[in-house]
């Protein structure tokens, strides 16, 4: 399978058969030095807007290389878009759980202070998280090899979620809630889904009943605990095969 690289500069005019385009900076520069890519090699290259071209490499430098395309494909934005509000947890379970719902489709990720979160972003570490998230981000989208790079928002806390209840269809993953996620039916308009994912010790009592009555759900995923890291992408799963993506 061909590698590929993101290069947001990407417009539909380079999508023509035999057109040849470049991309330059530290996508060029990781591409040659480190992937060590060559003239002759197959490579596929994205906007992370929809749109992938498919070419041959005809000339590669630390600085820049270019491709003669042969193909393009654009893949239109997913509806509804699914977004993973993940609480800041310990450890690197929260970049975990980032990475795995990158490769497995979701469409946007919110970072969450939540009361219990053990980990926390204040002042400068604000900045340098969310910046870690997105690096994460671009790089699952590489390797999962995705038309459309996620959106990192930026740290948000409980009265934010709740404002964002009242306009999207908003599941809290909450082991206590008496529906499952399964028997969740399929919505019938194109609002976003989010799915809520607490820290370590869950979303507290208060929180709960913040989202709750701004309109978010709680749903649980089974009889078991899944752990911080693991509960969005499994949850993201089940919505996939729910809403026909896979």
């Amino acid at each position: 399978m061909a590698n590929f690289y993101l290069a947001p500069e990407l417009r539909a005019e380079d999508a023509a058969s035999g057109a040849v385009v470049s991309v330059t900076g530290s996508e060029a520069r990781h591409a040659v030095t480190v992937s060590r890519i060559r003239a002759g090699e197959r490579l596929l290259i994205g906007n992370g807007a929809g749109l992938v071209l498919s070419g041959t490499v005809v000339a590669a430098s630390p600085a820049e290389f270019t491709l003669l395309v042969d193909s393009a494909t654009e893949t239109p934005a997913p509806t509804p878009r699914i977004r993973l509000v993940q609480a800041l947890a310990k450890g690197d379970r929260d970049e975990m759980a980032v990475q795995a719902a990158t490769e497995l489709g979701i469409d946007g990720v919110i970072p969450w202070a939540a009361s219990r979160s053990i980990s926390r972003w204040e002042g400068p570490k604000i900045a340098r998280g969310e910046e870690r998230w997105s690096s994460i981000v671009r790089e699952a989208t590489k390797q999962s090899i995705r038309p459309w790079l996620p959106t990192i928002g930026a740290l948000a806390g409980t009265r934010q979620l709740a404002v964002l209840a009242t306009t999207t269809r908003m599941l809290l993953l909450e082991p206590t809630a008496s529906v499952r996620l399964t028997a969740v039916a399929a919505p019938n308009d194109d609002r976003d889904i989010v799915l809520v994912v607490g820290p370590e010790g869950g979303i507290s009592p208060g929180e709960l009943s913040l989202l709750e009555q701004a309109g978010a759900t709680p749903v649980r995923l089974g009889d078991t605990v899944l752990r911080t890291s693991t509960a969005g992408p499994a949850a993201l799963a089940i919505l996939n095969a729910t809403l026909g993506r896979w």
